[in-house]
This record gives structure tokens, sequence and C-alpha cells, in this order.
């Protein structure tokens, strides 16, 4: 049988309770779930745990100004800083690095129609699965169902929105001022890769923040179904 030591006690009781209370005696004596209120109450909590994430990291500064998510120069760009910043390109690595939080930031809100489309989709047995889990199993449940497409979403409104924040014309003039600067090795990569990458990374780091305060926090149960179903 699966672990439940990410449970606490009493969670763990009133699973096992809504578990028991939502099947339905067959021919021959078995069991059957069915979609009840624990069903449910998971994709209530899903849904409010996503639109969450979502509108955190879409607000002006959501990924910039938050030092979990915030989108960092590529490594890259990293081992030429010091040269750059010598020769007076501070400011602009500066305007690139926060560019970068901007696109992602504005690439964001295309994520929670996805996100609740899969939540949907969960089933019974998703629903157990997920609440019996680990600490972050419904964050692990929605990324397996989600990155991909998401990806794939997010990689034209992030190349579309760098264009429009200065992400890329930045990029383009400190490139240009590393050829000038002897000793200094080329900074190749994919941009729109890198800032789609780190978009969903902190996106899904904000999600499963989201999922731990509703799994631990009752003021966080901000309705009657999600209060009883992880009271």
């Amino acid at each position: 049988m699966k672990t439940l030591k990410y449970w606490s006690g009493p969670l763990l009781v009133v699973a096992m309770a809504l578990v028991l209370n939502s099947c339905i005696s067959l021919g021959g004596g078995g069991l059957a779930p069915q979609e009840d209120e624990t069903s449910r109450g998971l994709k209530e909590a899903l849904t409010i745990g996503t639109a969450n994430a979502v509108a955190d990291v879409s607000r002006p500064d959501g990924y910039y100004r938050n030092p979990l998510i915030r989108i960092s120069m590529p490594e890259s760009v990293q081992k030429v800083e010091k040269a750059l910043r010598f020769v007076g390109y501070g400011r602009q690595l500066d305007d690139f690095e926060m560019s970068m939080n901007r696109a992602a930031e504005r690439a964001a809100p295309a994520a929670k129609s996805m996100f609740w489309d899969a939540i949907k989709q969960i089933r019974f047995a998703d629903a157990w699965q997920i609440l019996t889990g680990r600490e972050n199993e419904a964050t692990l449940y929605l990324k397996d169902k989600t990155y991909t497409p998401l990806e794939t979403a997010f990689q034209p409104i992030v190349h579309s929105t760098m264009s429009e924040v200065g992400v890329t014309r930045r990029y383009q003039e400190i490139e240009n001022k590393v050829r000038s600067i002897p000793f200094t090795d080329m900074i190749e990569f994919d941009l729109d890769q890198y800032v789609t990458e780190k978009a969903l990374d902190g996106l899904f780091l904000m999600l499963a923040e989201e999922e731990r305060k509703i799994r631990e926090d009752p003021v966080a149960r901000v309705t009657e179904l999600l209060r009883k179903v992880f009271g």
C-alpha cells in the first residue's frame, strides 16, 4: 500500500472516511468508488490554487521581486558579467534581467486555462493518489499533464513579449559588447527556451506553495467544501 507518511493524522482520517463513504456495494461484495466530494473538493482546491499561483506571477514584479522565482541572467552571461560591468555595461545587464522577468510575467496568464482543463479531467483514482501522495503531489500531477503544452503555448508568447519589452534587443547589445572585449567567450544559448523554462519553473514552484497552504493552513481553505475535505 502507498505510504501515507506526508499526511497528518486528522487529515488522513478525514480522507479515509470520505473514501469509505463514497463507495457503493456491488454484486459479490465488491466496492466501486464514486465521484464524490473528495474529488470535487480536490478540484476546487486546485482551481483556487492554480488561479492564485498564476495571479501571483502575472502581476508586475511577480517574478522580478520574488527571490524564489526571479529569472537571473543565463550562466553564459554570468561568466562575462564582471567584465561587462567593468567596462560600464552594468545598467544594460540590469535592464536585460528585468526584461526577461517582464516577459515571463506577461506569458503566465496563458497557463490558467490549461491548468483548469487538466483539473476537469481528474477522476476519483487521481484524487485519491494526490490526496495520499507526497506533499506536492497535486503540483507534480499538473506538471506531468500540462508542462509540454504549456511550453508550446509559452514560447511564442515569450518570443513576442521579449521583443516588446526589449529582451532581444538588450541581449544583442550585450552580445555585441562581448565581442569587443578581449579574452571573453561568446555567449550563445537559446534565449526563448531559457526564459520559457525559467518562467514555467517559477510558476510550478508557486503552485507548490499554494498546495502547501491548502494542505497545512486552515485559513487557506476558503470554502465550506475545502474545509470539509481538508479539515
